[in-house]
């Protein structure tokens, strides 16, 4: 019996790599299903990696006014990933071998993070982002600070990379300083993040395995 929650547990704990390939998928579908049309160029078609925001896909029109057929598996693929991570935030504390409450603030503010970034395509898309970043700032310090400590050496640098990228974005956006380079940065972010999930997850796997 015990064998057996044991077996079933360690599945779920994979749900969340899972999810982070499935949001890649559907995110690459609503790319190619974009009508087109960036800030840059509005009325080009189709989906640019270097000119649209990745929340070009999740708004019912398009920039140049049509109507969005990609927003389905934008929303979807957002709504897999914000759950997909909000789980590895859960279990994210078992990879460590110490205990502390600092892990557990870690564990609720991405949990936080993610919950709220399930709204950006409501219409306050900026307040979303800001109080998202808040708390997804937070737990990436902390988790950052404990990985250091557990001597996570790769998982620690790739750590500190995610945040400096994290932490870029925000201050372009804010600032609107090199503004035009927002888009293509957004999506090396997206890149190094959900690859540093990625490993978290497959660390997390081998230590609880």
């Amino acid at each position: 019996m015990t064998t057996l929650i044991h077996k079933k547990y360690h599945a779920f704990v994979w749900l969340p790599m899972a999810g982070m390939i499935l949001f890649v998928v559907f995110y690459i579908i609503a790319a190619w299903q974009y009508p087109g049309g960036s800030y840059a160029f509005p009325n080009k078609t189709g989906f640019n990696f270097k000119d649209n925001y990745l929340c070009d896909l999740l708004d019912a029109q398009t920039i140049n006014g049509l109507q969005n057929t990609a927003r389905t598996y934008a929303r979807i693929a957002l709504a897999i990933l914000c759950f997909s991570l909000m789980l590895l935030w859960v279990y994210l504390p078992k990879l460590f071998t110490v205990k502390n409450k600092g892990q557990i603030i870690m564990s609720v503010a991405g949990i936080l993070s993610m919950a709220i970034t399930l709204f950006l395509a409501s219409e306050v898309h900026d307040i979303i982002i800001r109080i998202a970043g808040v708390f997804g700032t937070l737990a990436l310090i902390l988790a950052v600070f404990e990985l250091y400590k557990d001597r996570y050496v790769i998982l620690f640098f790739l750590g500190i990379i995610c945040l400096v990228l994290f932490l870029t974005n925000y201050y372009i956006y804010e600032t609107e300083l090199l503004l035009y380079t927002l888009p293509l940065i957004q999506k090396i972010t997206f890149i190094f993040c959900i690859s540093w999930f990625l490993l978290l997850n497959r660390a997390l796997n081998k230590k609880l395995h």
